[in-house]
């Protein structure tokens, strides 16, 4: 079943991991045009490149338009909606899939990496879905689909900053504002508290869209995954103890891969 047959395709964050996943699975589902934004270092642009090469080789029946950019920076939304115009006419679906987490100790943390997650992650999720959803109301046929990706942290919260203190039976000093910790304690106990919250805000943003956009024929959803095995947090994997307990959490006993989460997503483009 060709679930975007025809569909022009926006995908922030393509180069690696689930939105390069997402990019060859909208080309085996029939997209004719994908607009694919990555960051624009030597890095992202080896890789984006590569990705073109494999889908227009394989799938002759799409086309690949590559848009470089920091998506924390306003214009470079507008250029990703701009520059997929120009080449294919139309944006019928958005995946606003581009995200940080740089691991750090909630209690040390530089404000500095709580800014850079919270532009990155938040900030560049509003001006896609904004830039991209006035492109939508504007086109004919009117509409399309919006699609964010969060967390299922958005829920619960960082489960292992959290869990851990009761776990560790960890004790706050409110004289001296610290934590006391036994010697044994895992080094990754706080390391989500900044990006926790950037994805609580985009499934906000997304029920708030499905609202607001409704209508104009744009539908916004919000997938919330568990833990999926990309490059964001293959070194923190690495680390045997903290895997181990990551798999425990799930119910399926397992990590998800970086394809896990096309089929629901391209449910969604369907009316």
């Amino acid at each position: 079943m060709s679930l975007l047959a025809g569909k022009v395709v926006c995908i922030t964050g393509a180069s690696r991991g689930i939105g390069r996943a997402c990019a060859v699975e909208s080309a085996k589902h029939g997209a004719t045009g994908l607009a694919l934004h990555y960051l624009g270092d030597k890095e992202t642009t080896e890789e984006i490149e590569t990705l073109r090469k494999e889908i227009e080789s394989t799938y002759t029946h799409a086309k690949v338009e590559v848009i470089p950019g920091d998506i924390a920076d306003p214009a470079t939304s507008t250029k990703v909606v701009a520059s997929a115009v120009k080449a294919f006419g139309r944006i019928d679906v958005l995946v606003s899939n581009a995200g940080i987490c740089p691991f750090a100790e909630f209690l040390t943390m530089p404000h500095a990496t709580w800014e850079r997650t919270r532009q990155v992650n938040l900030d560049g999720t509003f001006y896609i879905v904004q830039a991209v959803a006035n492109q939508m109301r504007d086109q004919t046929p009117q509409g399309g689909s919006i699609i964010g990706i969060s967390s299922i942290s958005a829920l619960v919260g960082g489960g292992l900053q959290w869990s851990v203190k009761q776990r560790f039976n960890l004790k706050y000093d409110n004289q001296s504002s610290t934590i006391h910790r036994p010697s044994d304690l895992p080094t990754w106990t706080f390391e989500f508290s900044h990006y926790t919250p950037t994805k609580a805000g985009i499934l906000s943003l997304m029920q708030s869209c499905a609202v607001a956009l409704g209508k104009h024929n744009i539908r916004a959803n919000a997938i919330l995954p568990g833990t999926i095995a990309t490059d964001i947090n293959k070194e923190d994997l690495s680390d045997e103890e903290k895997r181990n307990y990551m798999v425990k959490r799930t119910a399926l006993g397992r990590l998800g891969g970086q394809s896990s989460r096309y089929r629901i997503i391209f449910a969604f483009p369907h009316p």
